[in-house]
């Protein structure tokens, strides 16, 4: 079976971007509700971890939200994006544009739209 049987390519789209920008809110959220648990040892980013992030978050500000849809980089940016109090409305039009663009240039890709 081709996936484009299994669905149409705008409702791919569509759960495919909105089930990724909800993770992306829960990591904004983890960044800026536990960070106060920063000092305890089960805390997954060490207190220079978390320095190095800021710094270079603070550097490049909330554009470099639009690389939220890179691997390895992206879940860490939009914890970051939580920990300096992105706010929320500005965070999440910019990681559902980068978001979707991705599905979307992963479907044009394999040529289902």
């Amino acid at each position: 079976m081709h996936v484009s049987n299994a669905a149409p390519g705008w409702m791919l789209l569509a759960v495919a971007s909105i089930a990724n920008i909800a993770g992306s809110c829960v990591n904004w959220i983890m960044g800026r509700f536990l960070l106060r648990y920063a000092d305890r040892r089960w805390f997954p980013a060490s207190p220079d971890q978390i320095e190095r992030a800021g710094r270079w978050y603070r550097r490049y500000g909330w554009p470099s939200l639009f690389a939220s849809w890179l691997p390895v980089v992206g879940d860490p940016l939009t914890v970051v994006a939580g920990f300096l109090r992105t706010p929320f409305l500005l965070f999440l039009i910019v990681v559902a544009i980068a978001k979707t663009a991705r599905y979307g240039a992963l479907l044009w890709l394999v040529d289902l739209f």
